[in-house]
């Protein structure tokens, strides 16, 4: 006969469930490291590729035979010579021949203009899996290739944007080195010029995120209930403030918010101007936008009512690993266009094994050369992301108050 075992019993002798995943974590994330400095030896670098004359005139808006002129009466950067004889630009040289080109009313510089305010970015959904890190990273990418100055930050405590990046969060990224060191409550808040790096993306810095971003979410409630709070005031004014001392160095800041509603999620919404929200067009996934909408929606009314601002330039929802070819997705697609309108973008992000491919070996389809991959599966990804994010270009400039090219 069997003994009687009590229901809220636990077995005997192996290890506690919180010292197995620690062990695990700590073999994973050696394992992590070995894999990263097998792609990224320690004394290397991430390097953004260069481009061909014909993706620098695209990138900057000219003519490539004007772009071919330049280069053979040297005027402006002179790009390297590939061993084909073909020429190619560093992005810092793209940059450059903007500033070449340049005169008078004749601007190929899209930098905000006097008068013109910061644009703060945030890409949210409530679900993981939705491509909302694939999609900030792209986006950042995209209006740095296109000449803005452009700040991304990583508020995901998963940190994957930063991953994208180059820096592995539990390596590269010490204490009081995310955003949590210049929102942080205490002493040891620091000035956010202080934690923002320069990446391998000319035109394009980043604030790097990792677990410490948690610290957050704890300390806040904390400090609502002691009814103090220091000159940055309420928890949803401090990312803004952050932001806003930083602000003349940008056009654009593109936050990576956690798949979560907490704390850090509201204070990204409350100092954007803008937001995008990333949708994979399944039931599941809607469903579970539909609780994320409503959420937000209670706790930002709260937030309105004690002085926060959430008054956005634009509000936008991306479908994003869209199969074209899958009827249901197709209809839920046609479900969300026939109740937002407008408020979903034309353009989306397709399903690509291009993307995937690209990172394997952490990089973007901006970033991973073409002949890296098959070349039709890269034209149709690369087209679908500067379809998307042309699209997000336009709406900026739009809530700059600019005309619509």
């Amino acid at each position: 006969m069997k003994p009687v075992v009590a229901a809220n019993s636990r077995p005997q002798g192996g290890p506690a469930f919180d010292e197995t995943i620690w062990e695990d974590s700590q073999a994973l994330g050696s394992q992590l490291q070995v894999l990263r400095e097998r792609l990224f030896p320690p004394e290397a670098q991430k390097e953004l590729r260069t481009f061909s004359t014909a993706e620098t005139a695209k990138l900057i808006g000219v003519t490539e035979s004007y772009i071919r002129n330049l280069a053979t009466d040297e005027a402006g950067p002179i790009p390297e010579k590939a061993t084909t004889g073909r020429r190619r630009y560093s992005l810092e040289q793209v940059h450059a021949l903007r500033q070449h080109l340049t005169k008078g009313k004749t601007s190929y510089l899209p930098w905000r203009r006097q008068g013109e305010h910061l644009q703060v970015i945030a890409v949210t959904n409530f679900k993981g899996g939705s491509g909302k890190t694939t999609t900030a990273t792209h986006l950042a990418q995209y209006l740095a290739l296109h000449g803005h100055r452009v700040l991304a930050v990583d508020l995901d405590p998963q940190a994957s944007m930063s991953a994208l990046f180059g820096y592995q969060p539990e390596f590269d990224v010490a204490d009081n080195m995310t955003l949590y060191g210049a929102i942080r409550y205490d002493e040891q808040r620091r000035p956010l010029s202080e934690i923002v790096r320069k990446t391998y993306f000319a035109g394009l810095d980043l604030v790097p995120g990792n677990l410490e971003l948690h610290e957050f979410e704890h300390d806040t409630p904390r400090v609502l209930s002691s009814g103090t709070h220091d000159d940055d005031g309420l928890f949803f004014m401090r990312v803004a403030s952050a932001l806003q001392s930083v602000a003349d160095d940008y056009d654009v800041v593109v936050i990576d918010c956690p798949p979560q509603l907490g704390f850090l999620t509201m204070s990204a919404l409350c100092a954007a101007t803008a937001v995008l929200i990333t949708v994979h067009p399944q039931m599941l996934d809607v469903a579970s936008m539909n609780q994320f909408l409503a959420m937000t929606s209670q706790l930002l009314a709260v937030v309105r009512d004690n002085g926060g601002n959430l008054n956005y330039d634009w509000m936008r929802y991306l479908v994003t690993r869209h199969e074209p070819n899958d009827g249901p997705q197709n209809q839920i697609v046609a479900f969300l266009r026939n109740l937002f309108g407008e408020r979903v973008l034309t353009p989306m992000m397709v399903k690509s094994t291009a993307i995937s491919d690209a990172g394997l070996s952490k990089q973007t389809v901006y970033e991973a050369p073409r002949e890296s991959m098959n070349r039709q599966t890269y034209d149709r990804a690369l087209e679908s992301m500067d379809a998307v994010n042309g699209d997000i270009e336009k709406l900026v400039h739009q809530a700059w108050g600019r005309a619509l090219k």
